[in-house]
């Protein structure tokens, strides 16, 4: 968790804010803490999607469809505003891993522990079902672990069965590559059924370590979800024969998520959680997690960066008067306005589409798109895109839209929202003797950039997203080893590379990358420049490997 800037707020509605546990590409998420000591995850979104008009109408039935979600195994919508000037939703937090990161850390679930997590989930989404709504993201990292049980998170996305309530534009399709259901890939639309398919993928993961469909693209993939039988070798008994019907390529042939829960748990999913269903390692990362988050104490009472919120969520009653609700009112940061026209020529390579734009940049009004969250984890296969590949990819979509999603996630996409950072600005050289010249460069690497990095990656200009980049960055002189740069696609697998420095300079690190001799043949061999730029507390990673589609990444500091 990233401590507060002094850009941001410190309260938010009725909620202190006590950090940062990360961003993406609609919003920030932060850990807070009602006055009656209720710890909840806060999502801000950005201030320039507050004048997107239908933005702000897709945030009100997201919020309107999560606050019918509730109930066992789900997170509940606690407090929202999505008429306030920067929309809001509060939700409980949940102390506990995404299921994408304990199998990450831990492998493969134990099958009491499959058990009683396909019990749950079975039964939310049976609770979801009745209220006529789908999920339809059913997936590893919207799955959290908690010491009560697991729960499903990310209702965002969730839509009415009736289509009056669509959250998407005509022809868009919502879900993960692996785990969408075959007909949501063919844009049939999404019934319950589909989430039964995507309940049946993620049992498999569990229970295996992988998914049950994999491929070299995403592309490949969708084709196998579509045509071919999944992966269950690794299966055997009665787990298998349920997680084979969840998959069934035909909607109808599936079991309902009431008759899920009955075959893996008759005497209910509670049951089995009473007993203790995490295996040890998890219980006591859990019990740790909570330690620390009760040791936690809010900053001083000053906000960094007020807020203004609108009634009746800011906590100001309507009735009190102008100067008490000045004293709450703000802004979060500059108002957006249009940029200048520019006297020099344009960078050559474009800013990231998830790139948090400078204040003297902002535009008035941003378009919506973001790419499918990522599911992390150790070992595996990795991925790499060829051109010929994005040339696939580019055909597939002309049917098929792959992870387009219109909410952020709870938790950050590696699901454990353990982002960390006290570094604030861009580096700016000092020149010394022993790293910087008289224009800025050097042959040292800044200690601005030294760290661990994690974040979210797009390819082929943002068209798709490509997993999540872990940059770590040592002490390193040009021509030696600067750090290493761990790539976990869409499905879980990994492919490492070996960062060399070349040069420095006052705005970036250029460096050599070299996939590990470890890898496997999915990954990229070809040595590729990379820039590493600082970006406000952040970094941008840029690849310059047509193999890979020219992956982009914005990171955040971990370590």
């Amino acid at each position: 968790m990233q401590p507060l800037g002094v850009d941001e707020p410190t309260i938010v509605g009725p909620y202190r804010l006590l950090g940062r546990l990360g961003s993406g590409g609609m919003g920030r998420v932060y850990l807070g803490r009602s006055a009656g000591g209720r710890t909840v995850a806060v999502k801000i979104v950005h201030p320039h999607f507050a004048l997107d008009e239908e933005f702000r109408a897709r945030f009100r039935r997201e919020v309107d469809a999560a606050r019918r979600v509730g109930g066992a195994w789900t997170a509940p919508v606690l407090d929202a505003d999505p008429e306030a000037a920067v929309p809001w939703v509060a939700t409980a937090y949940a102390a506990g891993p995404s299921l994408t990161s304990a199998v990450a850390d831990s492998g493969a679930l134990p099958a009491h522990s499959v058990r009683a997590l396909g019990a749950g989930l079975a039964e939310a989404l049976a609770a979801v079902h009745e209220l006529g709504l789908v999920h339809r993201d059913v997936k590893p990292s919207n799955v959290l672990l908690t010491l009560d049980g697991p729960l499903l998170i990310d209702f965002g996305i969730a839509r009415a069965m009736d289509g009056t309530a669509s959250l998407t534009s005509t022809g868009v399709s919502i879900g993960s590559p692996g785990y969408m259901s075959p007909e949501q890939i063919l844009g049939k639309g999404a019934t319950g059924a589909a989430d039964v398919f995507s309940l049946g993928a993620v049992l498999a993961y569990a229970a295996t370590g992988e998914p049950p469909f994999t491929g070299d693209s995403s592309a490949a993939l969708l084709y196998k979800v579509v045509h071919e039988e999944p992966e269950l070798d690794a299966l055997d008994g009665e787990l298998r024969e349920l997680v084979a019907a969840c998959l069934a390529k035909d909607p109808g042939a599936r079991p309902a998520p009431g008759d899920v829960a009955r075959r893996l748990a008759p005497d209910g999913a509670a049951r089995l959680v009473a007993g203790g269903w995490l295996p040890g390692t998890l219980v006591e990362q859990v019990s740790r997690g909570a330690v620390r988050l009760l040791n936690l104490e809010a900053g001083p009472d000053v906000a960094s960066g007020p807020v203004a919120f609108s009634a009746p969520s800011d906590g100001v009653p309507e009735t009190a008067g102008a100067d008490a609700r000045a004293a709450t009112a703000g802004e979060f940061g500059p108002p957006p306005v249009m940029p200048a026209p520019r006297t020099e020529a344009p960078a050559a390579e474009p800013e990231p589409r998830d790139a948090v734009p400078a204040a003297e940049d902002r535009p008035g009004k941003l378009s919506l798109s973001v790419a499918a969250a990522s599911t992390p984890g150790e070992g595996g296969r990795g991925r790499r895109m060829s051109c010929t590949v994005a040339l696939a990819v580019a055909g597939a979509l002309a049917a098929v839209t792959v992870g387009s999603v219109f909410v952020f996630e709870l938790l950050p996409d590696d699901g454990d929202g353990n982002a960390g950072s006290s570094d604030t600005g861009a580096y700016s050289p000092t020149p010394t003797a022993s790293s910087s010249s008289a224009d800025g460069a050097g042959t040292a690497v800044p200690e601005r950039y030294l760290g661990t990095w994690e974040g979210k990656a797009t390819v082929l200009d943002g068209a798709l997203s490509a997993g999540t980049f872990r940059l770590t960055v040592h002490k390193a002189d040009v021509g030696d080893e600067v750090g290493t740069l761990r790539q976990t696609d869409l499905l879980g697998g990994v492919c490492n590379d070996v960062l060399t420095l070349k040069q420095v300079t006052a705005k970036e690190l250029v460096v050599t990358s070299v996939g590990r001799k470890t890898n496997h043949g999915g990954c990229n061999p070809t040595p590729h420049t990379v820039r590493i730029a600082a970006a406000g507390d952040d970094l941008v990673y840029r690849s310059e490997s047509d193999d890979e589609g020219n992956p982009v990444a914005r990171l955040s500091k971990a370590e």
